[in-house]
């Protein structure tokens, strides 16, 4: 009768999909992460001096930091949430239902970019950390990992303005060098070397 039907053989939803799930793993490591600072600053759970500052009446220490961390954390949820499931019908209704993988694809690098500025801000509380228990020494790869760390950003003994040091320490987590020593850490948790 001259009718045409679209299969939906060009359908982007598996694309949709697949980066949908690929946004809620992001947004886990970050949270995940997000956790882990969360604990390390609060001297109650680590037994560390609050903040990770020898004073912190005058001090802020991580504070602030943890702060940016969670606020990281708290936009990729936002940018998880399933662009599979937002369909607009568009061209006049004939794409009656729309995947969004576009969108879905395109929050992927900014959520990824949020996720290294978490791990970075993890590194430096946990290189913080560490500090404090000297003369302890951890593994050699962790050892390695501080001290490839100390080479870009030196200890906080008082506060400063610590956006600096998160950059650097973002583009070591960006660049995979310290995930290179972590990876000869036994028991490490995989989703945070793959990141």
């Amino acid at each position: 009768d001259g009718s045409m039907i679209s299969g939906g053989n060009f359908h982007a939803e598996p694309v949709a999909l697949s980066a949908d799930a690929m946004a809620c793993a992001i947004a886990e490591v970050g949270a995940i992460a997000e956790r882990r600072i969360a604990m390390l600053i609060d001297s109650n759970v680590s037994r560390l001096p609050p903040f990770l500052t020898a004073d912190a009446g005058l001090n802020s220490g991580f504070m602030i930091a943890h702060v940016t961390a969670a606020a990281l954390a708290s936009e990729n949820k936002s940018m998880a949430h399933p662009a599979s499931v937002d369909s607009l019908p568009t061209s006049a209704n004939q794409e009656d239902h729309v995947s969004m993988a576009t969108f879905a694809a395109r929050r992927l690098q900014p959520m990824i970019a949020n996720v290294a500025h978490i791990l970075a801000i993890e590194l430096l509380a946990a290189a913080e950390g560490i500090e404090f228990l000297r003369p302890l020494q951890s593994s050699a790869p962790l050892e390695s990992a501080h001290a490839l760390l100390r080479t870009r950003v030196p200890r906080f003994v008082v506060d400063r303005y610590i956006a600096p040091d998160i950059e650097r320490a973002a583009a070591l987590v960006r660049a995979g060098t310290l995930a290179k020593a972590f990876r000869a850490t036994p028991g490490l948790p995989a989703l945070w070397i793959a990141v």
